[in-house]
């Protein structure tokens, strides 16, 4: 009681009330920045995408969400995906080859591929790898990723980014594997027939940075000396693998 009647006690009774206050609304005002880390989460049912390419300035698409089709215009079809049937035409706008490279295909199931995935935050890819071939050294800067082999024996493998430990396992039919976000990984078909991988993502968009491609075929290429220096190769080797992506 004798501490209520303190100006002291008072002041520094208010100085504490108004030091929660603070750090209350840091912490409120900080909430949007942190879930600026991953997809919008959605605020409805769903929101089946608009990928009009006229559109592709907006700055909601840039954060990494498209405006909605109006519900009204929304049917059936747009919540089904059958590009990874192999015969279908949509399957092969939907596919990148690498099969003169590194003897690979990949066909994605993203927000690009499939409007219906908007706000979900998810994705999915199909992998089909020949044998002795590379789905190559890549990362995905917006999605931790695990997978499954469907058919084959594949070598998947994964480097920290503290240490470059580098994981590995060869899977085969059944098996699972997961990459944890930002980290570069491959997979290589080991066995003697051709693979088939699925892959999904926490991102409806997950991006990819394919390293071979990102460093020897950039546009415009980074210059000669960097990357001789930082393989400690000489000029000659550069050109050569530079050749060999058409760069």
């Amino acid at each position: 009681m004798a501490c209520l009647m303190n100006h002291d006690c008072l002041r520094f009774g208010v100085v504490q009330v108004m030091f929660f206050i603070c750090m209350s609304m840091r912490v409120f005002l900080l909430l949007p920045l942190v879930s600026q880390a991953a997809d919008p989460d959605q605020v409805q049912d769903f929101c089946v995408a608009v990928l009009d390419t006229s559109t592709l300035g907006n700055p909601i698409i840039n954060s990494g969400a498209f405006p909605c089709k109006p519900t009204s215009e929304v049917n059936s079809e747009d919540f089904f995906f059958d590009g990874f049937r192999t015969n279908n035409k949509k399957g092969e706008n939907n596919t990148t080859s690498n099969e003169v490279l590194f003897g690979s295909r990949l066909t994605q199931g993203n927000v690009l591929t499939f409007p219906g995935l908007n706000t979900l935050g998810i994705a999915m890819n199909q992998v089909q790898i020949s044998p002795g071939g590379l789905n190559p050294p890549h990362l995905h800067p917006r999605a931790s990723e695990c997978g499954v082999v469907i058919t084959g024996k594949v070598l998947v493998g994964f480097v920290t980014s503290a240490g470059n430990v580098y994981y590995s396992k060869n899977l085969t039919k059944g098996q699972m594997f997961v990459i944890p976000r930002g980290l570069v990984h491959f997979q290589m078909n080991v066995g003697r027939k051709n693979a088939l991988i699925y892959t999904a993502f926490n991102s409806q968009l997950p991006g990819a940075v394919v390293l071979p491609l990102t460093l020897f075929a950039s546009n415009p290429l980074i210059p000669e000396e960097v990357l001789t220096k930082a393989f400690q190769v000489d000029p000659h080797i550069l050109h050569g693998i530079r050749a060999k992506f058409g760069a």
